[in-house]
């Protein structure tokens, strides 16, 4: 009988330790996967009467979400290094370069280097990053030209929409008088600019890729200004760089 409860004892206490090591060795993977030097630094202006969640990247990236309607919608831009598999994204800095560029890439905005920007506009990303397929976070993807119509539509009418999207006042957005924006949505649209040849639009333009192709070497986005409040689909050049927001799966 001594002997029966001495086996099971040790067999209790080997259990205890394995699942104790595990618990550890899955602590430290969540620290890892939510250690990055942007978290906590945007300056973005959220709405303070509306209730966020948030989410993670595969870069340890943190984001404020905000269901709208019937979709769930990052509420910051990317600003992920990596692809959902873990595979580095390459980083292409380069005015001669990425106007050329046939597969994915991202850049940020204005070159910068500054982890407050970083964290406040994200990272412009050209389309060819977008079609992988692998750019959004596990459980995430960048929304179908389908999906931007379904939040305009469900927002207000194209020409008002942006109003409820945008984030309000002129921290950001220049020229912010012209559009009087509440962001009622809780989207908090910020104008990231674009990429071409060199960077346009900084603080007057946002940009956001969908993943919808239109013809050959171009797709579609949606574009919000801030001389106007319109959100208006578009379309342009893969190359380009735009800003990302991500939607639930």
């Amino acid at each position: 009988m001594t002997m029966s409860i001495l086996k099971y004892s040790l067999i209790i206490a080997s259990m205890a330790f394995v699942f104790s090591a595990c618990r550890k060795d899955d602590n430290n993977s969540a620290n890892n996967n939510t250690v990055n030097s942007t978290n906590g630094k945007t300056s973005a202006l959220f709405n303070s009467t509306v209730t966020y969640d948030t989410m993670s990247d595969q870069d340890g990236n943190i984001y404020k979400t905000v269901i709208i309607g019937s979709q769930t919608w990052m509420a910051e831009n990317l600003r992920t290094t990596k692809y959902n598999e873990g595979s580095s994204i390459p980083y292409v800095s380069g005015n001669d370069k990425w106007p050329v560029l046939t597969s994915g890439a991202y850049c940020n905005t204005g070159n910068t280097l500054s982890d407050d920007t970083i964290a406040t506009y994200g990272r412009l990303y050209n389309w060819y990053a977008v079609n992988t397929g692998r750019l959004a976070p596990v459980g995430w993807h960048v929304p179908s030209l389908l999906e931007w119509m379904q939040l305009i539509d469900y927002i207000d009418e194209t020409a008002t929409a942006g109003v409820k999207l945008k984030e309000t006042g002129s921290l950001h957005w220049s020229w912010h008088h012209y559009a009087l924006s509440t962001n009622e949505s809780g989207f908090t649209a910020l104008p990231g600019g674009s990429r071409k040849r060199s960077f346009h639009s900084v603080g007057s333009s946002g940009n956001f890729w969908s993943s919808t192709l239109y013809f050959f070497g171009v797709a579609w986005y949606t574009e919000m200004v801030s001389t106007g409040n319109y959100a208006v689909i578009s379309s342009a050049d893969k190359e380009s760089g735009f800003s990302v927001r991500c939607v639930k799966d």
